[in-house]
């Protein structure tokens, strides 16, 4: 946004350029060198930071829904949070996983290309220490994993491919399928090395160990969705989740029983009076006669209404809406 300059300083910066404390030129100089941008075409930026946030809060909630399908399926202690989503070009992703490492490449139909997941060796024993009934204290080991830890993985993440669904549903109805499970990353060539993709980095606490769970999101799997990661479309998508709620909580609400009972009138005696009490006597209450009777709706004054009978019953008319307030506070 450009300054707005009041008439002093204006008065000051002409009176110093006519006095030759500054040069124009320099200024100008100075101003076209600020418009100059380094720009490098090697690392493409083809989301704009309104997607980025969008795909964040996505991750955000699939975290949420990953933290609470591992705690129930290891009975321990689980947290998950997202610690940054970033655009990197496809091999400065590769380059940047370890090796041996734990990937899972999941199809995404009907979207095109593949989904990796990688999760850091340290997380990835962990996970087995606690479904071989350990307690999930150990950090990686040096050996690769066996047919029957890769049977035990495969196995989990295959579960865990509902909370991805569920995460993505606000954007695209998608059918996760855990396709190959490898420890090697260089064998992961799923698109060109300078294809741009998004890297969401997620922080594990599996019990007493901490690592990292890097999701790779091709743009080829994010193009036909991208006008659904909007600031707009999610406005609107929470709006319409809120009606949609306030509906059916209306709809319950609707279906609750409530105790509703009129006052005939209330009065008060002593414990002498109520010792005397003998058959025939009467009892005046503070109503009159031909007053409106109060009506309470669990307990709380809501209406004034009339007695009468309505096909042989006992029934009342409702007169008027009451402030509950009041007439509890009278």
């Amino acid at each position: 946004m450009d300054e707005v300059l009041s008439q002093n300083e204006i008065d000051a910066l002409l009176s110093a350029i006519t006095s030759g404390e500054m040069d124009a030129e320099e200024l100008k100089k100075e101003e076209d060198e600020k418009r100059i941008r380094v720009y490098d075409f090697k690392r493409a930026l083809r989301f704009s930071k309104d997607q980025i946030r969008s795909i964040s809060r996505l991750h955000e909630n699939y975290a949420r829904l990953l933290t609470t399908f591992f705690a129930t399926q290891l009975r321990t202690y689980v947290n998950i949070n997202v610690t940054s989503v970033d655009q990197v070009p496809y091999e400065e992703f590769i380059r940047s996983v370890p090796k041996p490492t734990v990937l899972n490449i999941y199809s995404l139909e009907p979207l095109d290309g593949n989904l990796i997941m990688e999760i850091n060796p340290n997380v990835a024993f962990a996970l087995l220490e606690r479904l071989l009934g350990g307690k999930g204290s150990t950090g990686s080991k040096t050996s690769s994993l066996t047919e029957i830890e890769k049977i035990l993985l495969t196995q989990l993440f295959e579960k865990a491919e509902v909370s991805l669904k569920e995460a993505w549903s606000s954007v695209a109805d998608i059918e996760p399928i855990l396709e190959e499970f490898e420890e090697n990353p260089q064998f992961m060539q799923i698109v060109a090395p300078t294809e741009t993709v998004v890297v969401v980095s997620l922080t594990a606490m599996i019990g007493e160990v901490s690592g990292m769970i890097n999701i790779c999101i091709p743009h080829i799997i994010l193009e036909p969705i991208i006008p659904k990661l909007s600031a707009s479309y999610w406005m609107q998508t929470n709006k319409n989740k809120d009606e949609k709620s306030l509906q059916r909580m209306s709809k319950y609400l609707q279906n609750t029983d409530v105790e509703v009972k009129t006052v005939l009138g209330e009065a008060s005696i002593n414990i002498d009076e109520f010792l005397k009490f003998s058959v025939g006597d009467v009892i005046a209450l503070d109503q009159a006669i031909d007053a409106p009777l109060k009506m309470a709706v669990n307990d709380e004054f809501k209406f004034l209404v009339q007695p009468g009978k309505y096909r042989h019953k006992m029934s009342v008319q409702v007169l008027e809406e009451l402030n509950g307030v009041m007439e509890n506070d009278e």
